[in-house]
């Protein structure tokens, strides 16, 4: 079943919901550069994907998934250096993503989902403090794609570490916004075996220093729309089962 997308919806049909079955699911995503081939938005763009093919799946089972207006603008360091970021401290994210959280319990929606591709380190820990926090009678539940157990599930390129603007999110935006996605960029741009995920563990904190000097990651020129489908439904499956296992991942 199709998706509600809450910000198309009117107030009375919001209001006439049984939104004691409702889950809210919010994409959060950075403006920051993901290569020469794809755009600044991308994360949001991967998010937004996300939310949807998770709201699909609640509603399989009989929940409501509400997808909200995307939160657009977060911590990004790691391409500050680059045009087009723009990073806000990690703490505004956490304090907004409570809110949010609070203005939905206070209308009978206790359960916000983060759907989330972002993987800075400032930004997944503003994520994780979000959970910690979560206001009483809330439950807020994120599904960090960074942890072992959830990356296996993933594509080889992903399991690497070098994915950021490759293979893995590139095909994602073939799928989801073919008109953003520059191929014939992409098909001139060679393979970036470089591991993000590796240079964070050694103390690396910028693109440049962990071996991406155009922002890029993997391997850009193989995404594929078609990889991009299977991935959102499986990013989807992973959300719904988080929130429908009731585990704050």
């Amino acid at each position: 079943m199709p998706a509600h997308i809450f910000a198309e919806m009117t107030w009375e049909e919001l209001r006439d919901l049984d939104r004691r079955s409702a889950v809210a699911i919010v994409p959060v995503g950075a403006v920051e550069a993901h290569g020469p081939h794809l755009p600044v938005g991308t994360d949001v763009v991967i998010a937004e994907g996300m939310a949807r093919a998770c709201a699909e799946e609640l509603e399989e089972s009989g929940l409501t998934g509400l997808v909200l207006p995307p939160v657009c603008y977060t911590a990004a360091p790691f391409a500050g250096n680059f045009a087009g970021t723009i990073g806000v401290k990690a703490d505004i994210v956490t304090d907004l993503l409570i809110q949010i959280a609070t203005s939905l319990r206070e209308q009978e929606i206790s359960t916000l989902a983060i759907a989330n591709a972002h993987l800075d380190p400032a930004h997944l820990s503003s994520l994780r403090q979000a959970v910690k926090k979560a206001p009483e009678g809330t439950r807020i539940v994120f599904l960090d794609l960074s942890r072992r157990r959830v990356a296996a599930l993933l594509s080889e390129e992903f399991q690497t570490g070098a994915c950021h603007a490759g293979q893995f999110e590139g095909s994602i935006v073939r799928a989801e916004r073919p008109d953003l996605f520059r191929t014939d960029v992409a098909a001139k741009l060679p393979p970036n075996p470089s591991s993000l995920s590796s240079a964070i563990q050694e103390g690396h904190q910028s693109f440049e220093d962990a071996g991406g000097p155009r922002a890029y990651f993997g391997w850009p020129a193989e995404a594929t729309a078609e990889e991009g489908r299977a991935t959102l439904i499986t990013l989807g499956h992973l959300l719904a089962e988080a929130i429908l296992d009731g585990e704050m991942h």
